[in-house]
């Protein structure tokens, strides 16, 4: 048996996977519910602050950050700008609303999916 950690969309989750030879019949292996691990940061409830997450649409670099917290925007206003293959893009407000938190700062290298934004 082997311990492993997995993460999905945030959430780590701890499983034992059984190795199986090429000669072995496949047996029922028990089924291991273990609680998630915390998170580092809880999500926020709905109508809070940060209830809207943008998160990044593909890796790259921040160039340029927008709009700081507590400003309001309007659908379709750009929030920050990523570099990716000397390219940059922007990130559009998905809703009007409020910005609850800024996650990033300029500079930053940053994943496919990494939270840009929250907003209200």
């Amino acid at each position: 048996m082997k311990n492993l950690r997995i993460t999905v969309n945030g959430t780590a989750y701890d499983v034992q996977v059984e190795e199986l030879g090429s000669t072995a019949a496949p047996a029922a292996a028990p089924v291991a519910a273990t609680a998630p691990a915390p998170a580092a940061k809880p999500a926020a409830p709905a109508g809070t602050a940060g209830s809207v997450v943008i998160k990044a649409p593909m890796p790259g670099t921040i160039v340029n950050i927008v709009v700081s917290a507590g400003q309001a925007v309007k659908a379709g206003d750009d929030l920050v700008f990523i570099e990716a293959m000397k390219m940059e893009t922007p990130v559009k407000a998905p809703q009007d609303g409020t910005i609850a938190t800024v996650d990033v700062t300029k500079g930053e290298s940053i994943d496919s999916g990494k939270v840009l934004v929250t907003m209200n």
